[in-house]
């Protein structure tokens, strides 16, 4: 569909269309796949499955996106700047902080509408959106990681899985660095777990900072397919995860990035 600025129009049901057909560079919106359709379980699950995501505004339709490149982190290229991992492993040591998956989602995903993004007036989380990824995580697909710091939730992320495919959406913090513990709780998991990707849809220098990398959407989606057929994940943290976070090497970090909430 390069060149062209038309779109395609779902109706509730209906399949998604070809990935490549998103439009592209030289397209008003490149990664942009289609307009309407529905958010309920199955159509989620269908689209992150094909390595699609939804993503729209308030007064929008539902739209789709499928960019190329996406932005991936490979659970073994994190990088765990020495500042993070003095944090983690002083506040575990003194008792102050705790990891917990999927014990408040529902705080997870409102705190994550509630914070924009820098340099957005609003959130892209819309009501809408909240609702379509509580009704996907009583489904059992969609999950919270928590940052719970001297028994307050002060920061966290949500996402997606399917199979040992990981599909990260939004995070947000409330004390500094929280988020990016969140995220290292997720990895540390991931690695013990043997989890391929962990999908971060759009570039930001943040993530860039934390080790993820630009990859061509052909071989995303390839990957998904692979892991996606895979037996489901437990879910469940235990403390013995960080252990492959301590031990695992990672190629040299550069400054890290500020926060992106």
């Amino acid at each position: 569909m390069t060149g062209t600025a038309t779109l395609p129009w779902l109706e509730p049901g209906a399949p998604f269309p070809p990935v490549d057909s998103a439009w592209g560079p030289r397209d008003p919106i490149p990664g942009l796949l289609a307009a309407g359709g529905a958010l309920d379980v199955p159509t989620l699950l269908r689209a992150y499955a094909e390595g699609i995501f939804p993503w729209f505004g308030r007064d929008q339709p539902i739209l789709w996106w499928s960019p190329d490149p996406r932005m991936v982190l490979r659970p073994q290229r994190f990088r765990l700047h020495p500042s993070l991992r003095k944090t983690i492993r002083s506040a575990l040591r003194n008792g102050r902080l705790e990891i917990r998956f999927d014990s408040a989602f529902d705080a997870v995903i409102q705190a994550c509408a509630d914070t924009p993004r820098p340099g957005q007036d609003g959130t892209w989380i819309v009501p809408e959106m909240v609702a379509a990824y509580r009704a996907l995580h009583r489904a059992g697909y969609a999950h919270s990681v928590e940052a719970w710091w001297d028994g307050e939730l002060a920061g966290g992320l949500y996402c997606v899985a399917l199979g040992h495919a990981v599909f990260g959406e939004s995070m947000f913090t409330r004390r500094r660095d929280a988020s990016k513990i969140a995220l290292a709780a997720l990895v540390a998991a991931c690695r013990a777990w043997e989890v391929p990707l962990i999908d971060c849809q759009q570039n930001t220098r943040h993530l860039a900072s934390l080790g993820a990398a630009e990859e061509p959407r052909a071989a995303f989606v390839q990957a998904v397919r692979q892991a996606i057929a895979a037996a489901p994940l437990s879910w469940r943290w235990d403390s013995v995860y960080w252990d492959r976070l301590w031990s695992a090497t990672a190629a040299p970090a550069p400054s890290p990035a500020p926060d992106p909430t």
